[in-house]
C-alpha cells in the first residue's frame, strides 16, 4: 500500500501528538520508554473513541522522538530552562508542557525537520491541549527560543 505525502504528514503530526501524551504518561506513572512505546503502538495508534478513529501515527517518527527525548532529557530540559523566565524553571511548569517541550526538543536536536516546521507542529499540539487559548502563544515563544539554540544556522 502506498501512502500519499499528505497522509504521511498527518501520520507524523499524529506521532508528535502521541509523543507528548506518552512522555506525559511516563512522567506520571514511571513507566519505561519501551513499555510506553509498546502500549501506544498497540493500543493508541488508530484507536476508535466514540466511533471516531484516531489517525495512525508514524511509528518511526514516534520511536525516534521518544528515544531521543529520554536519552537527551537533561540537555532538552536545560535548553527549555534557558527559554523560560528565571522564576519558572521547567520543574515548575505543567507536566503537559514539559512533555511537549521534551518531544519538540528531541525533534529540534535531531535536525531532520526544519525548526519552523517543528514549532508550527507543536504549537498545533499545544492548541489541542490548551484550556484558555494562551498556552499556544507561550509554547510558540519557548520553542522559538529553543530552536534558535538548537539550530542557530537555520535563522
Amino acid at each position: 500500500m502506498t501512502i500519499s505525502n499528505n497522509q504521511r504528514r498527518k501520520m507524523k503530526s499524529a506521532a508528535r501528538y502521541y509523543a507528548v501524551q506518552a512522555l506525559f504518561q511516563m512522567e506520571a506513572t514511571g513507566q519505561t520508554v519501551e513499555g510506553i512505546v509498546r502500549e501506544f503502538e498497540d493500543h493508541r495508534f488508530g484507536e476508535v473513541i466514540d466511533d471516531v478513529e484516531l489517525v495512525e501515527g508514524d511509528v518511526d517518527t514516534f520511536r525516534r522522538m521518544m528515544d531521543r527525548a529520554v536519552d537527551l532529557q537533561a540537555s532538552i530540559d536545560q535548553m527549555t530552562d534557558r527559554a523560560l523566565v528565571a522564576k519558572w524553571p521547567i520543574a515548575r511548569i505543567d507536566p503537559t508542557w514539559r512533555a511537549l517541550f521534551r518531544a519538540a526538543g528531541a525533534e529540534l536536536l535531531d535536525k531532520d525537520t526544519p525548526p519552523k516546521v517543528v514549532i508550527s507542529e507543536f504549537v498545533a499540539v499545544a492548541e489541542a491541549f490548551s484550556h484558555d487559548g494562551k498556552e499556544p502563544k507561550f509554547v510558540n515563544a519557548v520553542l522559538d527560543h529553543m530552536a534558535r539554540q538548537a539550530q542557530p544556522e537555520a535563522f
